[in-house]
């Protein structure tokens, strides 16, 4: 599939860079097996490259793993530690898209997420969300923004995270992390 059919309306070519003001990068788990805790990482960026073929366009994140917020203190420390994300010796996780394809009218972004030293395949279900003027520099009229909302999970075992408590009929926190993705990014025009 190519350009000429793949339609995007008000698509722009170009560097975008991830607005973190504007974007939140968060997951969801299973605790107790009865209810999800929600958490995000504050400090996060990022850049998209839009190319003449929507398909071939490609994105690059990088998180800070110590940004952790669960909205618990204790909880936050926890997940830094060794037992989860091991921040001291592994500060950041990383993804790298390594294609992009439709799916119905959203597309796939297929990509390497790297996390503790570990990398492996992540795909992410991508729904653009629009395409539109940079309101927050209107002295650049070639100035635009892009907003979209990318989802996907993740087994933590793939990545060393295997830390868990067992629990009358079950365990404390699930295997399977969803991710949650929804970013704002303003194209380079200098």
């Amino acid at each position: 599939m190519t350009v000429e059919t793949v339609r995007i309306p008000g698509y722009v070519t170009g560097v975008w860079v991830i607005d973190p003001t504007h974007s939140e990068v968060g997951f969801t788990v299973r605790h107790l097996m009865i209810s999800k805790v929600r958490g995000a990482f504050r400090a996060f960026e990022g850049r998209v490259v839009t190319a003449e073929d929507p398909l071939a366009s490609s994105v690059t994140a990088s998180i800070d793993l110590a940004s952790v917020d669960t909205g618990n203190a204790q909880r936050d420390e926890h997940v830094r530690s060794a037992d989860f994300l091991e921040v001291e010796k592994y500060p950041f996780m990383t993804y790298r898209s390594t294609g992009l394809r439709p799916d119905g009218d959203a597309f796939v972004l297929d990509g390497e997420l790297t996390l503790k030293g570990v990398t492996r395949p992540v795909p992410l279900a991508l729904e653009l969300n629009g395409i539109g003027p940079d309101v927050f520099r209107p002295d650049v009229p070639t100035g635009a923004r892009v907003g979209f909302t990318a989802t996907g999970e993740i087994d933590r075992r793939d990545f060393g995270i295997s830390f868990n408590s067992p629990i009358p009929g079950g365990v404390m926190l699930s295997e399977r992390i969803e991710i949650t993705l929804d970013i704002q990014a303003a194209l380079q025009t200098d």
